[in-house]
């Protein structure tokens, strides 16, 4: 399924109960897991629900996972250009202009 389809299905899960706005400024000041199962259980989810909702918010902690490794990988490796530019005193555009004539001629 659908990532984005099964965290809208959980969404309007939460809507036709009517509670998602009656209690969302409890989510939101939600800092621990106890504030969190507080605010989960006046759901009041059935198991189906409750397993579609926890589906979606792993997948969603999977993403996010990747998306910051990814951005530290590219910030290693925009340091590591920054580095090789102050070594050989260039700029930091010469040194990629250098690595793509590299990569082309490889």
């Amino acid at each position: 399924m659908n990532r984005q389809y099964d965290v809208e299905q959980a969404l309007v899960a939460l809507d036709s109960y009517g509670k998602y706005k009656k209690y969302e400024g409890s989510l939101e000041n939600a800092r621990n897991k106890e504030q969190m199962e507080k605010y989960l259980q006046t759901l009041d989810l059935s198991l189906r629900k409750m397993l579609i909702l926890q589906e979606s918010v792993n997948e969603l902690v999977e993403d996010k996972k990747r998306l910051i490794i990814k951005q530290e990988h590219i910030q290693t490796y925009k340091t590591k250009v920054i580095n090789l530019s102050r070594q050989f005193n260039m700029s930091y555009e010469e040194v990629i202009q250098v690595m793509k004539t590299q990569s082309q001629q490889n």
